[in-house]
């Protein structure tokens, strides 16, 4: 039996940014995954608040210096790269100078929404599955986790998908607590567009909310896992009416060994 490969995809990683279950989760689950005998990558956004030499943060060379066109512009693709000493894994970092250099993560000083997390949101679902090309390491799994990680679901199923290194790939969405009011960039829809895309898949984005991001995610997910206790509402009662696969909400002393039969049970039974 092979080895599976499981991609983590997460807004939010302790020791990185302050603690949080998101960041909690992120921290360990991969290592105890990686302890399980499977193959981890793990990726986040290198919010300007992450202290470089503190974490030693560095850049990788040969993955960096691709563009991406977003809404017609180029923006370049910075990967770094810091390890967990204590756990044995690496956490890749992506970067650029115009979406992740401010002293902050989602809001500024005064708790003002930024006008580009629109933007922000697809450089770094991109970014990720870019370099993860680039590496030529094909997840069986990507496991996403908080809003910033929405678009990896339609991604992988529409303009990724004959890609050979995507072509398996089971996607899991899980859902926490982390609800925000603003409406992103009303031309969200279109910036997102890539090939393979077609204008009926972007039905959600058309008014690119919390509630609708996640309604999209759960729509192209394969599956989904309800990571707090209260989620929104609204969300909840859309993935009520899916007919997706979902693991509810686990306590924090149980949930690694929860997720990780989850993972088996979307897999099937070709992988360990």
């Amino acid at each position: 039996m092979k080895k599976a490969k499981v991609l983590f995809v997460s807004q939010e990683i302790i020791p990185y940014l302050p603690e949080s279950q998101m960041g909690t989760i992120c921290r360990y689950l991969p290592q105890a995954t990686q302890e399980r005998g499977r193959e981890i990558r793990t990726f986040m956004p290198r919010f300007g608040n992450i202290n470089e030499r503190r974490n030693q943060l560095h850049e990788v060379i040969r993955l960096s210096g691709m563009n991406l066109i977003i809404d017609d512009n180029d923006h370049p693709l910075i990967i770094k790269v810091a390890s967990i000493q204590q756990a044995r894994m690496q956490i890749y970092f992506i970067d650029n100078e115009d979406y992740f250099q401010r002293k902050f993560t989602i809001s500024d000083k005064n708790e003002k929404f930024f006008p580009d997390n629109d933007e922000r949101t697809i450089f770094f679902s991109r970014g990720v599955l870019e370099t993860v090309k680039k590496l030529g390491w094909a997840p069986d799994i990507i496991h996403c986790h908080g809003w910033m990680t929405s678009l990896i679901p339609i991604y992988i199923k529409k303009a990724f998908k004959d890609n050979p290194i995507f072509t398996d790939t089971k996607v899991i969405c899980s859902i926490y607590n982390d609800d925000f009011s603003e409406t992103l960039n009303s031309d969200f829809a279109k910036k997102i567009k890539l090939n393979g895309i077609t204008n009926k898949d972007l039905m959600h984005y058309q008014e690119p909310t919390y509630v609708n991001l996640f309604k999209a995610a759960i729509d192209f997910s394969d599956a989904v896992i309800i990571a707090a206790e209260d989620i929104n509402k609204e969300v909840k009662e859309y993935l009520d009416t899916s007919s997706k696969p979902v693991l509810g909400y686990q306590p924090m002393d149980n949930y690694i060994t929860a997720y990780n039969e989850f993972y088996d049970e979307i897999l099937g039974d070709d992988s360990e």
